[in-house]
């Protein structure tokens, strides 16, 4: 069954899917969610008899975007000083000149540029990216640490089999953001804490929320094709024979 509720509203949705039989809900085991409360209630509301589980994207791209935080502050910093100096520059009456690193980036450049590689796996960098990635965590330590611990979680993910095994690593993993005092990583930590059981309950049968988010994304791109839609309801005949 697959249905189409306008918005994430607690009564809107469950007004829709108590419609259901109390015998069909039932018969649901498992939900895949992300960490929003709003659709843990609608879970907990329609489908009282199904494990809950938290899709591991949204676990991993809270981490993601943790590293992002550092580096886009690291870009401020940057931005601050270049100002700086050439207001100071200008005062003198020189002409400002911004360092440049080996591979031709400037400092703020370099926070720029790196943005897509702090998503992807060291195995995948191009060697432009792997040359950059070397000097950004020389110039910059702790984006190296905080790219390093997401990167960790994301290996729980991908090695562990077993509830028990992936707690204890998941543990770990928890101590060791406690210990690097990041504070955008502890923003990530306090929420695994929260969802924590939602979010062991992946590694019994690594149910995933990406089919759902394969046919949301087609959905948006044949919207974006039309720039943007006017009749929603010839809209939505159009999506059920193109995909139904």
């Amino acid at each position: 069954m697959i249905a189409i509720i306008k918005g994430t509203d607690v009564h809107t949705v469950t007004s829709v899917l108590l419609k259901l039989s109390r015998r069909r809900r039932y018969q649901v085991r498992e939900i895949t969610l992300d960490m929003a409360p709003n659709m843990e209630q609608i879970a907990r509301i329609c489908f009282p008899a199904a494990k809950r589980v938290t899709d591991r994207f949204h676990v991993q791209k809270l981490a993601y975007e943790a590293v992002q935080e550092m580096r886009v502050k690291a870009r401020w910093e940057a931005l601050d000083e270049e100002s700086t100096q050439i207001a100071y520059a200008k005062a003198c009456g020189k002409m400002y000149h911004a360092p440049v690193f080996a591979n031709g980036d400037t400092r703020k450049q370099l926070l720029a540029r790196s943005i897509y590689l702090l998503y992807k796996k060291e195995s995948l960098w191009t060697q432009s990216q792997r040359i950059r990635a070397e000097i950004l965590f020389k110039e910059y330590p702790d984006i190296k640490k905080g790219y390093y611990l997401s990167m960790r979680l994301g290996l729980i993910y991908h090695q562990c089999k077993f509830k028990d095994i992936a707690l204890t690593r998941l543990a770990r993993w928890y101590d060791e953001v406690d210990k690097s005092g990041f504070l955008t990583f502890g923003r990530v930590a306090r929420s695994i804490q929260t969802h924590y059981l939602d979010i062991i309950n992946f590694f019994e049968r690594r149910a995933t929320n990406a089919a759902a988010e394969s046919f949301n994304a087609k959905i948006k791109a044949f919207r974006a094709q039309f720039r943007g839609v006017r009749d929603r309801a010839f809209f939505l005949y159009r999506l059920a024979k193109l995909y139904a």
